[in-house]
């Protein structure tokens, strides 16, 4: 079995680190690169940087933050936020990114996946859907999860791999913030269909949390922000606990 990654996530807002609740009522959790730095030390797999209002105030991302932070880790490194050509993708893996997640752009140009994934391989595309339910379906929310696109989160999850995306990741906008657990029906739904990695996104608050999202949920990785971000969970001691439930995962190299 492949190794079960940990992704602490850092939603970036005017330079700061933010975390919200179903994507609203956003309060500071902290200094992006010191934050990058400490996840790196405590032995997360990777981070993912989405500067959460580039796309909405039409911004592109900050890729002096992203050089920054590149300096300080030592561990692959996913950007997004207002991502929206290849030329903005290569500016973006040239600053040390070793990925790209791009969500709205690619809503509305989904052809930007195919040239991306042509240009760059596909393991450096990660195709961000936000979900929320509505009705019987999951719909796809753009722009922060501000605007609601009527598309069905399944069928564009399934296009998007079929373009050329090497990974999703999958963020429950009704999980997100909330520190309920993981949308374990969204994750099977997409992972009954799906041959690339998901990333479970929205809703982790325990262990038990990230645990049920790999072994319920066949998440390929987790990710958080809240439990780490104001350390309600070591990386180390949540490592443990998934390794206890028979899971496998990565252990940091000790260099010294």
């Amino acid at each position: 079995m492949l190794a079960k990654r940990i992704i602490p996530c850092l939603d970036i807002k005017d330079g700061r680190t933010v975390k919200g609740v179903n994507f609203e009522g956003l309060r500071d959790a902290g200094d992006p690169v010191e934050l990058a730095k400490r996840y790196s030390d405590e032995g997360a797999d990777e981070l993912v940087f989405l500067d959460i209002t580039a796309t909405k105030e039409k911004r592109k991302t900050l890729v002096e933050l992203v050089k920054k932070i590149a300096l300080k880790i030592d561990i692959p490194f996913t950007v997004g936020g207002g991502i929206s050509s290849v030329e903005q993708i290569g500016d973006l893996l040239h600053a040390g990114a070793d990925k790209v997640s791009l969500n709205s752009a690619i809503v509305r140009n989904p052809e930007l996946i195919n040239k991306a994934s042509q240009q760059f391989g596909a393991q450096c595309i990660v195709a961000a859907v936000d979900a929320k339910q509505t009705g019987d379906q999951w719909n796809v929310y753009i722009s922060g999860g501000s605007i609601d696109t009527g598309k069905d989160a399944l069928e564009w999850i399934k296009e998007a791999e079929e373009r050329g995306a090497g990974e999703i990741l999958l963020t429950s906008m009704d999980k997100d913030g909330t520190k309920s657990g993981y949308d374990l029906d969204l994750l099977n739904a997409v992972n009954s269909f799906l041959t690339i990695p998901v990333i479970a996104s929205g809703g982790a608050g325990t262990k038990n949390h990230c645990i049920e999202a790999v072994k319920k949920g066949s998440a390929d990785a987790v990710l958080a922000a809240s439990i780490f971000h104001f350390q309600k969970i070591e990386i180390d001691e949540l490592k443990r606990s998934m390794e206890n439930e028979g899971i496998a995962v990565r252990h940091a190299v000790n260099n010294n």
